[in-house]
């Protein structure tokens, strides 16, 4: 049975995709899964346990510079890789026009069928073609969780009930865990950040805890703020060097675990088990955050939760009992 994933993007909602491709495998092991993912994710799905090829896509560049000689070449050669295969089943997970349009196109087995969300879920995105383009459109709880919520609608899909907690299945391969804890205080949208000082105030009781602190950063901004944050936190803060995204995952498998606000790093953190804290300035991490775990938490405040809180939730994580 060949099956098409389509999630297309974010960092955090691919992710949180996974545990879907690990349901489906283990209940038809026979199952071949494909996913087509923006080329800057490609890589981090190749790493995902069970998915046969990732097939990459530039929409979001595409549809910048439509008519362009090398948007139209891009188009063709992604239409081609993407008709290498006939799917019994199309299962669109984004909910959105553009994720529409790539069902579409994918190519059908004889009786196979296009599958999609029904309607919108709060606190998400959804757009009406996603759901004119399936052949059948799957009711979804309206408050719920990304992770269930993929996880469902492929069950409904293919037949078989969701058994168990989620499992990722983004494995990384290497030696035991290093004494780093990763700082992760990048993220899309300048109100989900935490303030600066009190992530020194953090660090500085991780460093007096015995650990090295590591400082990723996706953008000249992000940047800025890791070499402020290690200036005030001395040697045992290290800015690392900007990192593909499978390098990054690699070397965050590697550390000790990991503390972060609302964005796709922690998400990771997550699908990595890593020991982790995701902080939270809004109410809304029962739909994106750290489900119930021994060694995940979230700590939402208003405007933003205080150092001791996200103190308590790390040692929480890290000295359960």
């Amino acid at each position: 049975m060949n099956i098409l994933i389509v999630k297309l993007s974010s960092l955090g909602d691919v992710v949180h995709a996974m545990p879907a491709v690990q349901d489906i495998l283990a209940a038809l092991p026979d199952a071949r899964v494909d996913w087509v993912v923006e080329r800057g994710f490609a890589a981090l799905v190749e790493r995902c346990a069970g998915v046969r090829r990732a097939i990459p896509c530039e929409l979001r560049r595409w549809r910048k510079a439509p008519l362009a000689r090398s948007t139209r070449h891009e188009w063709r050669a992604f239409r081609q890789d993407l008709h290498r295969e006939s799917y019994d089943a199309v299962i669109d997970l984004q909910g959105l026009t553009k994720s529409a349009l790539v069902a579409h196109m994918a190519q059908l087995a004889p009786g196979g069928r296009r599958y999609a969300m029904a309607n919108r879920t709060e606190g998400s995105s959804y757009e009406a073609p996603t759901r004119w383009v399936a052949d059948v459109a799957i009711p979804v709880e309206t408050q719920s969780h990304a992770v269930q919520r993929s996880r469902a609608l492929c069950a409904r899909a293919l037949g078989y009930e969701v058994q168990g907690p989620p499992r990722f299945g983004l494995g990384a391969a290497g030696g035991g865990h290093d004494d780093t804890v990763v700082l992760i205080h990048g993220t899309s949208r300048d109100d989900k950040c935490w303030p600066e000082p009190l992530w020194v105030a953090l660090g500085e009781r991780l460093i007096a805890q015995g650990h090295r602190l590591g400082l990723p950063h996706g953008s000249d901004a992000e940047c800025a703020r890791s070499v402020r944050l290690a200036q005030a936190l001395g040697a045992r803060a290290e800015v690392w060097p900007r990192l593909s995204l499978d390098t990054l995952t690699q070397r965050m498998a590697q550390c000790a675990g990991a503390i972060g606000v609302d964005s796709g790093l922690s998400h990771i953190a997550v699908a990595l088990d890593l020991p982790h804290v995701q902080i939270y300035n809004f109410d809304t991490a029962w739909r994106t955050g750290p489900l119930d775990s021994a060694r995940q938490r979230s700590v939402f405040g208003a405007p933003a939760p205080d150092v001791d809180a996200v103190w308590e939730s790390w040692r929480a994580v890290t000295m359960p009992g």
